[in-house]
Formats: structure tokens, sequence, C-alpha cells
């Protein structure tokens, strides 16, 4: 398989059967999903899924943590450019549904700041690792979008709806630690020994019966594809989101925005007395 049309994605194979897949620069700074990221990272499953050399990808970040999230120019466009914003949800879609529908294993190794697209893919592993300083965070409603990624298709079968919820609506940040204890990720080390638990365990997956193994992801991944039409929802709630008041000012981080919008007035209350009610000309009449 040829990858060398990838840019933004750096992709090398680590030998026979592992290929390592890496967001950002090794000693740059924090990798965010630029449009160009964002595409390549809703692509590059089917590539790895069709890939016959490969039997099992791994996910990491390099530089100061895993990702980012949307770079402002890629949010301000969405918020402004319809065409744009129809692209990105398909990508945001197919990112998804990509990576429950790859038969190849998937590893992920998530370091410092775990957000956005880069988590996405991150969560969705089939086995997720995470480092103790990994720092995990949705933060859409705090952007003033309905949390659409992959969280209302992962989060309640992982850890529960109760806290899925409390993490969801709140925006807290959950570590490594933490992630493991309530099931959000597989496995939890030190950052000096990630890379190499994410090759043991690639190498792991790489050895065992390969048609098992896909069958059984295959028959596992049925419950994240039974939740589709939730997450369906969700993703489309989140652009509709862009579109609105709170997305075309821009990305709220940059705006200042973040603070929860007024609730709607409660509904004036029935004149009715009791006993009355409405004809349809909308006047009162005594019942008997």
């Amino acid at each position: 398989m040829d990858y060398s049309t990838y840019q933004d994605l750096k992709i090398r194979r680590l030998e026979p059967g592992i290929l390592e897949i890496v967001m950002g620069e090794e000693g740059g700074k924090l990798s965010t999903a630029t449009a160009r990221l964002h595409a390549e990272l809703a692509q590059i499953w089917l590539d790895v899924d069709r890939d016959p050399e490969t039997r099992v990808a791994i996910l990491r970040g390099a530089g100061k943590g895993f990702s980012a999230g949307g770079d402002l120019a890629m949010v301000e466009q969405i918020t402004t450019d319809f065409a744009a914003r129809a692209r990105v949800w398909r990508e945001a879609r197919d990112l998804v549904y990509n990576v429950i529908n790859c038969s190849k294993m998937v590893v992920s190794a998530m370091h410092g700041p775990a957000v956005g697209a880069g988590l996405v893919a991150g969560l969705l592993a089939d086995v997720s690792i995470a480092a103790k300083n990994a720092r995990i965070i949705d933060g859409h409603t705090r952007l003033g979008v309905a949390a659409g990624d992959h969280a209302a298709i992962g989060w309640p079968l992982l850890f529960g709806m109760a806290k899925a919820k409390d993490y969801l609506l709140t925006f807290e940040q959950i570590n490594g630690e933490e992630a493991q204890r309530i099931g959000l990720v597989s496995l939890c080390c030190e950052e000096g020994e990630l890379q190499a638990k994410a090759l043991e365990v690639a190498r792991k997956l790489a050895a065992g019966a390969q048609t098992a193994l896909r069958w059984t992801k295959y028959s596992l991944n049925n419950w994240l594809r039974m939740a589709g039409p939730g997450f369906d929802a969700s993703l489309a709630l989140e652009f509709l989101g862009f579109g609105g008041p709170r997305g075309k000012g821009g990305h709220p981080f940059h705006r200042g925005w973040g603070q929860a919008p007024a609730p709607p007035a409660p509904p004036p209350r029935s004149r009715l007395r009791l006993g009355a009610a409405r004809t349809p000309t909308g006047s009162s009449a005594r019942r008997f």
C-alpha cells in the first residue's frame, strides 16, 4: 500500500505487519487538526483496511501531546461556509465509522492533551493506551455546540450514561489513570513506557489468528453500530450549532465565550379557570 499521498500524517512500517501512524512533528508543538489532517484521519482507516501487509496500526501523537483538536481557521470556515461545513461533517462521520469498520487491529497511544478528531480515533481503537499524564476532554459543549463526535456512540457504552453525561455536560478533563479506572481506555502507563507498551500490544495482536481477531472485532463493534442513530443525530446537531449564533462568531475559546446561554423564558401560565375549556375559536366555555 502506498501512503506517500499523506502529508500531515506520518506513516511508517515499524516491522512486518505493524504500521505506525503519527500526528504532528517530533519535538514540535501539539498537533492540531487542520483541514488536511482532518480529511486524512478519515481516509487512513480505509487504506489500512485494504493494506495486505498490515495487521495492526498504532496511532500516536508526536510532540507535546496526542492531539489538540481543530485549528481556528478550519473552525471559523465551517461556521461561515456551508460547503466547508458539509465537507467536515462528512469527514467527521466517516472518521467514526471507518475506525469502527476497519478490519485491522488499531492500538492508540495517548499522552498529554487528547482532544478533537485525534481523540475520536484514539478512543475508538481496539486497544487504547493512555499515559498517566494524558488529559482527555470533549469540549464541544464549552464551544457552544452539541457533543457530536465519538462520545455519543461510545462513552455511555464504555462507562455508563451517568458518567458520560457528567463529563460531556461539564467538559471536565479525565487523566489517564482515571480513564482506565472508569473504563474509558484499555490500559494506562507512564509516558516513558507508552510507545514500548503500544508496540508490545501490537506485536501480540499481529501474532494472533487474524481471522479470529477480525471477526471478533466485527462482532463486538456491532454494539457501536447499534448506537449509530444516536451518533448521527449528535453529529447533525453539532454542525447545526456551528451555523447558529454561538458558532458564527468564531471559535469560542478564542472569542471569550464559554458561558452558558440564558435559558429560554418559561411559557406564560394558562389563564383558564378550573372547569373551563378552550373552544376552537379560542374563547372559554364552561364545562357542564
